[in-house]
């Protein structure tokens, strides 16, 4: 066995043992933290969201320490040997992306806990249960990603195409088009589960009359699956387009998930008020749809660490605007 394959067997440990952190992590919050059913309240959630993001960014020095390093042959790469600095800049933008996009899928879950009516104590824990499953879709998603763009590297270029029909399409799209009921997931789940018609607490399947029944939160939380999934769609691809290596590309999608939950609880009742919010993200999606059909002239060039500082500046100065331009909205209303 080569030395490169061995080094890419010695790599499986940083996965494995990134993946046994987060799932300590997720049953010290849902175990211990948010161990009785609550609703959070704007102080906690905010004080979550910072724990989260201290986290991330704690974790984006520690991906400067291994590719400085090159643990376990992290930093060896099929284009080169990737240098500590240049990792930690591509993984804080690939979280700011997902951060930002992520905002867009708040305002969607919102809507989906409306029309079920789901009493706001029982959303934290039903977003816990969606975003753990949303960890399994997405890392699936993405290691099939990266072998598509291993063997095929044309695919790059149809991601671009994808991000680009879907930044026009968020910048069309209104609020009223969400419609859970239409979720073919839902009609399934009607037709085949046996099903309560009330909320039983936070539990998923009750048992009534001798019978295991599902209560309507298991059709919220396959609608918020199913949503994340068609978010992940848009949103890995725009990292891609950052770099194309799977555990930066897989763990800045996992920090940005793990603080969805409290950032939902923050952002929940603010977002109808950003009101150019929307265009800001649709702008971001074009520019990395834009990055991605350009990549191999960027790689051509030598350019990939300016553009990857360039891309930084964009998707913070578009978004600062947006929120800037929207505050100034709501003032003059």
């Amino acid at each position: 066995m080569g030395r490169y394959q061995v080094l890419r067997m010695a790599s499986l440990y940083l996965w494995f043992g990134f993946i046994a952190i987060i799932i300590f992590l997720l049953a010290l919050d849902l175990g211990v933290f948010h161990r009785k059913v609550h609703t959070p309240g704007i102080r906690e959630s905010l004080i979550w969201t910072a724990f989260w993001v201290t986290l991330a960014l704690i974790f984006n020095a520690g991906i400067y320490f291994l590719y400085a390093h090159n643990v376990f042959g992290i930093a060896d790469q099929p284009n080169g040997t990737v240098s500590g600095a240049a990792a930690a800049q591509t993984f804080f933008i690939g979280y700011i992306i997902e951060k930002s996009l992520s905002l867009d899928n708040i305002f969607v879950i919102s809507m989906v806990f409306s029309f079920f009516g789901v009493p706001r104590q029982y959303q934290h824990r039903t977003l816990f249960w969606g975003i753990f499953g949303a960890l399994i879709l997405r890392g699936a998603m993405i290691l099939i990603g990266t072998a598509l763009i291993v063997q095929f590297h044309w695919i790059l270029y149809l991601f671009g195409l994808l991000l680009l029909i879907t930044a026009v399409k968020m910048l069309f799209h209104q609020s009223e088009d969400v419609h859970p009921e239409k979720n073919p997931l839902v009609k399934l789940a009607q037709r085949c589960l046996p099903m309560t018609g009330n909320f039983h607490a936070e539990r998923f399947l009750v048992k009534e009359n001798g019978r295991w029944l599902f209560t309507p939160l298991i059709l919220t939380l396959l609608v918020v699956e199913c949503n994340d999934l068609i978010f992940a769609i848009d949103s890995i691809p725009a990292v891609f387009a950052i770099t194309q290596d799977p555990f930066i590309v897989f763990t800045s999608n996992v920090f940005a998930i793990l603080g969805l939950r409290s950032l939902y609880f923050v952002m929940a009742a603010m977002i109808a008020k950003f009101k150019y919010l929307q265009v800001s993200l649709s702008l971001i999606l074009a520019y990395v749809g834009v990055k991605l059909l350009c990549i191999d002239v960027i790689h051509h060039y030598g350019i990939d660490d300016i553009m990857t500082l360039v891309s930084l500046g964009v998707i913070v100065l578009v978004m600062t605007g947006g929120v800037a331009a929207s505050v100034r909205a709501a003032r003059l209303n």
